[in-house]
This record gives structure tokens, C-alpha cells and sequence, in this order.
């Protein structure tokens, strides 16, 4: 079975993701990931590194790439990443979303930084991942329509969001 698990930063989507690998035993692959190992080999802070893939689209299509390999190689895999959905076949396709202030707070303590300097980082990096896939790939991240199932991440904890998109699973 492949899974994509997309969202916004600070909504769980990695955690989920490795919790999901870890119970279905199933092998995860992380577009953040890729996306934060690229931006340390340049020796660049994600912010830096964003900056960089505005002006070259290339990494973000490499990124998207490699997923798309990667779930055409195997019959099970878990995606994580927010172009996931978009580029890679997939049996169920997750978006997971919280408020701005949930995410910025998980981000806050997950990064032990100010919560004001937290919410303009992220304001910051959604503006320009937004723009880079609207320009790159044509894709508007506010349309929804490419989801099989969307999930508040507000109201559960990461193993609960597990538990539903298990559930899922077993009656697709």
C-alpha cells in the first residue's frame, strides 16, 4: 500500500508518518527530509535554502522526483511530505492541518525558539513554498480536491491521527 501524508509544518506529518511506518511496517521516506539534508550539505538554515529553491526550481523537482520514483519501485511505502499527494500514485492520500497558533507552538517547543520569531519563520517559509508551487508545478496548495481524507491534527494526539488513518486503511 502506498500513503501520502502531506501538511503544513508543525501539523505532525512526520511524526505520523513514523508512526504509521512503525506499526504497518511499512518504509517511510520524508520530503522534509530530503528537503533539510539538502539545505545542511549547503551548509544553510531552511529559511536560506528556501531563498535558494525560489530561484532554482530544480530542488524541488528532484525532491518530487524521487518520490515519485520511489512509490513506482515499491508496492508498500508511506510518502511524507506536502507535494506528495500531487506527484505519486498512491492507494490514500492524508492532508493533516492544525491552526496557525497549534502549529507554531509545537513548533516553538519542538525547536525551543520564541514563539513570535516561530510564526514569522513560518509565515515566512509557507509565502515562499506557496509561490515556488504555484510557479513550478502549477499547484495551489489550498485546493484540498487531490486528498482522500483531511484530519485536524488539533483534536488528537499523533498516535490517534495513526489509529484513524489505520482504520482507513482497512476498508480501502
Amino acid at each position: 500500500m502506498i500513503i501520502t501524508i502531506g501538511g503544513l509544518a508543525g501539523t505532525g506529518t512526520t511524526t505520523v508518518a513514523r508512526i504509521l511506518s512503525e506499526r504497518l511496517g511499512i518504509p517511510c521516506v520524508s520530503a522534509g527530509d530530503v528537503f533539510r539534508q539538502m539545505a545542511a550539505e549547503k551548509n544553510m538554515d531552511l529559511l536560506e535554502f528556501s531563498k535558494l529553491a525560489e530561484e532554482n526550481p530544480e530542488i524541488d523537482i528532484e525532491i518530487d522526483r524521487r518520490q515519485a520514483r520511489l512509490a513506482d519501485e515499491n508496492e508498500d511505502l508511506i510518502l511524507e511530505g506536502r507535494l506528495s499527494a500531487h506527484f505519486t500514485r498512491a492507494d490514500l492520500k492524508v492532508l493533516l492541518i492544525a491552526p496557525f497558533d497549534v502549529r507554531a507552538q509545537r513548533i516553538s517547543v519542538r525547536e525551543s525558539k520564541d514563539i513570535e520569531t516561530v510564526k514569522e519563520e513560518i509565515r515566512i517559509r509557507e509565502e515562499s513554498e506557496a509561490q515556488r508551487y504555484l510557479e513550478i508545478h502549477g499547484i495551489d496548495v489550498d485546493d484540498l480536491d487531490v486528498y482522500d481524507i483531511v484530519i485536524n491534527t488539533s483534536h488528537f494526539d499523533a498516535d490517534r491521527v495513526a489509529e484513524i488513518i489505520i482504520k482507513v486503511t482497512e476498508v480501502i
